[in-house]
C-alpha cells in the first residue's frame, strides 16, 4: 500500500503530518510494502482557495491513502472518485501515523469532517 502524509517539511519519517491537504509544503510518500519513502515538494501550492488539484500536488502519483489533519470539499471528492481513501490523521511524524493507520486507528474522512476554509472553518 503507498500512503501520503502531507507534511510541513521534507524529514523523511520524522516529517511533521501537516494540518490541511492543498497548502501542505511536501509530501511524504511511504510504501508499506517495501518501507521506501519518497518526499515530494507540493506541486499545487499556490492555487486558489477551493481549487486544489490533488493530483496536480502530488506530480500525479499512483497511492492508495492519504493521511491528513484537514481535507477541503473538493480536494477529498477528487480523491475519491480515483478511489483513494483519506483518513484523518494525528498530530504527530509520519512514523507515528503510519502506527496508527496500519492498526487501524485513523478515522476516514467524510464529508461532513472536511475544512471550511481556512479562517476558522476548519472541522479539526
Amino acid at each position: 500500500m503507498k500512503i501520503c502524509f502531507p507534511t510541513n517539511s521534507l524529514q523523511g519519517l520524522d516529517s511533521r503530518v501537516y494540518g490541511h491537504f492543498g497548502s501542505a509544503p511536501g509530501f511524504v510518500l511511504v510504501d508499506t510494502d517495501t518501507m521506501s519513502v519518497e518526499e515530494i515538494a507540493n506541486n499545487d501550492l499556490h492555487h486558489a482557495h477551493g481549487m486544489c488539484q490533488p493530483m496536480k500536488a502530488l506530480g500525479n502519483r499512483d497511492v492508495d491513502a492519504i493521511v491528513v489533519g484537514g481535507i477541503g470539499m473538493g480536494a477529498l471528492l477528487k480523491l475519491k472518485a480515483r478511489g483513494i481513501q483519506v483518513f484523518r490523521g494525528a498530530e504527530g511524524t509520519v512514523s507515528e501515523n503510519m502506527s496508527y493507520i496500519l492498526d487501524g486507528k485513523l478515522p476516514e474522512f467524510d464529508e461532513n469532517h472536511t475544512c471550511g476554509g481556512h479562517q476558522g472553518g476548519c472541522a479539526h
